[in-house]
């Protein structure tokens, strides 16, 4: 249920921030940007903001009254800016603090996801400080897939099918995050469930044509079919979406968010909760929207009149 109506939202000035200081601040302003057109199309009065370290000053600067966040990553996706907005008191939009913060660990949302009966791929981690030799010896069942903990988009991402590729994996991810996540490779069928306001969207099944949906086929059109909605059993369809609304309760996640999964047989495993989804021309929460009839516009004037303080 939204927080504001249009006649409410209507006369507040709306900083749309974008950008960023992550390494995910390319599809950032892809978001915003497109975000924003959608937002005076509609007649909101909303402004773009590229995040700076004096994100503050630039707030107060433009008389922001609601902030529509378009950021990925992190000072954006991971509470940094949620908790600012809550010092300044100005409503926004997505999940709050405390979920965000966990949503994009990826190894503390496992941990949620495990203790909440929710399948997710056995996985081991180094949290700094760690000893990667010691990671090592525990990870000998290849092949392994190496993320840094706490970034989106694929970015530092291994599919290591070889001891040498497992370390050089680790080292990569390391010089990201000092929290490395390990786990399981499930060769199977990827999927994903966007979730708008605690309802699932029609599942998308994403089938890249280098067999690996990386940064390149994620972001450049034609590198990657959609099959929507997945053409899976209804059972297992059915299951995942309920898993998927699942998982963002269980976060408190907000607004939009989008979960993805595994699925192999009639097993299927959630991978990572993303509490702020792209909204470019490839990004698969639009195209679920499409597909249960919201258009690009409605789906971010949904996520706008969410907006609140104290999530």
């Amino acid at each position: 249920m939204s927080c504001f109506t249009q006649e409410e939202m209507l006369p507040k000035k709306i900083g749309v921030l974008l950008g960023g200081l992550s390494a995910e601040r390319e599809i950032s302003l892809k978001t915003g940007n497109a975000s924003l057109r959608a937002l005076q199309q509609l007649g909101y009065d909303a402004v773009a903001i590229d995040v700076k370290q004096n994100l503050p000053q630039q707030l107060i600067d433009a008389g922001i009254e609601s902030a529509f966040i378009a950021l990925h990553g992190r000072f954006g996706e991971d509470g940094r800016v949620q908790g600012l907005l809550e010092m300044l008191q100005i409503p926004y939009t997505g999940s709050g603090v405390m979920a965000s913060s966990m949503a994009i660990d990826k190894v503390m949302t496992k941990q949620l996801l495990i203790y909440h009966q929710l399948p997710t791929p056995k996985f081991d981690f180094m949290r700094p400080g760690d000893s990667a030799s010691d990671l090592l010896q525990r990870c000998n069942h290849l092949p392994l897939v190496v993320k840094p903990s706490r970034e989106g988009s694929t970015i530092g991402i291994t599919v290591a099918k070889s001891q040498d590729a497992l370390v050089a994996g680790i080292e990569m991810a390391v010089k990201l995050d000092g929290t490395v996540l390990v786990e399981e490779f499930i060769d199977g069928d990827e999927l994903t469930v966007s979730v708008i306001n605690g309802e699932a969207l029609p599942m998308i099944k994403i089938v890249p044509k280098s067999g690996f949906y990386d940064y390149q086929a994620k972001y450049t059109s034609g590198n990657t079919e959609y099959l929507l909605p997945a053409p899976i059993d209804i059972d297992s369809y059915r299951k995942i979406q309920e898993a998927a609304v699942k998982a963002c309760y269980v976060l408190g996640c907000r607004g939009a968010a989008r979960v993805d999964f595994m699925l192999r047989g009639s097993e299927f495993y959630c991978i990572e909760v993303n509490t702020i989804p792209g909204m470019t021309e490839t990004s698969l929460l639009p195209k679920a929207a499409q597909a249960a009839g919201i258009d690009f516009k409605q789906l971010v004037e949904m996520i706008l009149l969410d907006a609140d303080l104290d999530k």
